[in-house]
């Protein structure tokens, strides 16, 4: 990933392109990510220049199909500080995403036979400027398999540390 000075315009220190603007690190670990896909999601303008400034937080979010829709809730974007109190929006305020017919059908899908959920990993900036949304139909991992993968890290870890002795 390129470092955050490449990211930021020369005037305002805004992120313009190819930029991550919040990453949900907990998605993989009580997860089995098994689909993913890039979604467009619909904005305000005040909420498009918050995530400019990477003012954003998609740790508690989650996406639930709604009347044949995909909804991003409880996603957290914060107000603009800049904007007049007319001009704000709501800082969780449900988000309508942006996929084809066919990859909706495939999410609803997945969570109403299989029974799996859909995850928001990843919130960023495409190489068009566009802020776009990874989510992922995953399935909920056990606890022993969150045990097996921190034990599987670790011993990575000291094998990495030990060939490099």
């Amino acid at each position: 990933m390129r470092t955050m000075a490449k990211n930021k315009s020369s005037k305002s220190g805004m992120l313009t392109k190819n930029v991550t603007v919040a990453h949900n690190r907990r998605a993989k670990f009580d997860y089995e990510l098994l689909n993913e896909y890039e979604a467009g999601i619909v904005l305000h303008g005040t909420e498009v220049k918050s995530l400019r400034l990477g003012q954003a937080s998609i740790n508690e979010a989650y996406v639930k199909p709604q009347e044949n829709e995909i909804f991003l809730l409880n996603s957290n974007i914060q107000e603009y500080s800049q904007a007049g109190s007319f001009f704000q929006h709501e800082a969780a305020r449900p988000r309508k995403l942006l996929l084809n017919r066919r990859e909706i059908n495939r999410l609803i899908g997945g969570v109403n036979k299989d029974g799996l959920t859909i995850v928001p990993v990843k919130l960023f900036f495409d190489k068009n400027g566009m802020a776009k949304i990874l989510i992922a139909l995953a399935r909920g991992k056990k606890q022993h398999d969150k045990r097996a993968a921190v034990k599987d890290r670790d011993w990575n870890r000291n094998k990495a540390r030990l060939l490099k002795e």
